[in-house]
């Protein structure tokens, strides 16, 4: 069904800012955010997706089209950030044991903020490739980083924690997937904040009012920029390369769990939702930022996840270019996490899972469907950027 209540234009913002949201259903906090962005000179554009939420910098579920220009808290401390889905040729009739299973995920992969004790044999998994070449490049990155490399190597292919997630679903077919969010892990956060703290003291941005400070830019043509495009690649390289280790870590505890069951996967699905791209915009070259949000180019396919308890979508790409070819990443949060922890209750998280295999303690609480906007609602208001392939219902979830 097609959707023409959207886009909405954002009352009095000084650039051209469309939502895929009614304001009513914003916090009055985002929108302001919304606002403060648009006072950026740099700024040609500003799209909002429907699981607009307010976030540090910039505002969550944002894709904002700069003109020579990039700022790094638009994109966020965790560059890079994304989900990974895979589907497998086993169907829920082959279901079992599932707390093992989750078992099996855990201790495959480390979550919260744990890591690896020693780094992953890439080579193993058959993701070696380019290895050396991208490792070979962390002597380049800011001088403040340096000190980090072997904590670096240590984290990738491990979860995080947070909305970062692990999980086996089930689509319309019967057919089961394995899901994974997660992103560029402390190398990620700490690459992010030696740059803003950078930006925040160049000469062009001392003149930045109230919300927009936090905004500030990098020029196209200064060294500046050219360090953080440097270090910003490499971090979401790191993020890319980092889901497709546990993605293989995940494949291989399937396959021991189904030991006897001849187990196959099609190709993985892996896309950022927090990161930079050239993009042509309007027919101008334009550097664009997606801060929760996911490139929807005609054909891209993508998943787009609801909370814990409310399954994910997989979509394909319609192209549209009044959302800069851009659809949402999630679901959104309706609440802090700290408004969820004082809100809910272990027994209120335990009604909303279900039967869903999954931790059911006080440090998830904050991660409770009940904090999250309404996944199919989101879905429904973006006919018009993506088409949905699958729907999928949670069967298992591992949070960090």
């Amino acid at each position: 069904m097609t959707n023409h209540e959207f886009p909405v234009p954002l009352r009095g913002a000084k650039t051209d800012t469309l939502l895929w949201a009614h304001e009513h259903n914003v916090e009055h906090a985002a929108l302001q955010q919304l606002r403060a962005i648009g006072t950026l000179p740099w700024v040609h554009g500003i799209r909002v997706m429907p699981d607009v939420h307010l976030g540090k910098g910039a505002t969550v579920g944002s894709v904002i089209a700069m003109d020579q220009a990039i700022s790094p808290n638009a994109v966020g401390v965790d560059i890079g950030c994304g989900v990974s889905a895979v589907r497998t040729n086993l169907t829920v009739e082959h279901l079992e044991r599932l707390p093992e299973l989750r078992a099996a995920f855990e201790n495959a992969i480390p979550v919260g903020f744990n890591w690896h004790d020693d780094p992953v044999n890439v080579r193993k998994l058959g993701l070696d490739r380019g290895w050396q070449g991208f490792w070979g490049q962390f002597r380049d990155l800011h001088a403040g980083v340096q000190k980090l490399e072997s904590k670096a190597q240590k984290q990738m292919g491990s979860l995080g924690g947070g909305n970062h997630f692990i999980e086996v679903c089930v689509d319309s077919q019967g057919r089961l997937w394995l899901t994974l969010h997660s992103g560029s892990r402390n190398i990620g956060k700490e690459l992010a904040e030696q740059h803003i703290a950078i930006a925040k003291t160049l000469p062009h941005n001392q003149d930045l009012q109230g919300e927009a400070r936090d905004l500030a830019v990098f020029l196209t043509g200064s060294p500046q920029m050219d360090a953080y495009r440097r270090d910003l690649t490499w971090a979401q390289e790191y993020a890319l390369r980092s889901r497709a280790i546990m993605m293989g870590l995940a494949k291989q505890a399937f396959r021991d769990h189904y030991a006897g069951v001849p187990v196959t996967f099609d190709s993985d699905i892996n896309v950022h939702h927090n990161y930079v791209a050239e993009e042509v915009i309007d027919g101008r070259n334009m550097l664009v930022t997606r801060k929760g949000a996911i490139r929807a180019g005609k054909g891209d396919v993508a998943l787009i996840p609801g909370s814990m308890g409310t399954g994910s979508y997989i979509v394909r790409g319609l192209g549209n270019d009044a959302s800069y070819q851009s659809a949402s990443h999630g679901a959104g949060r309706v609440m802090s996490r700290s408004a969820a922890k004082r809100r809910f209750t272990l027994d209120d998280l335990n009604e909303q899972m279900g039967t869903i295999e999954s931790r059911r303690d006080e440090s998830v609480i904050d991660e409770i469907p009940g904090a999250y906007k309404d996944i199919h609602s989101v879905i429904a208001a973006q006919s018009e950027l993506v088409d949905v392939v699958e729907h999928l219902q949670t069967l298992l979830c591992v949070k960090g």
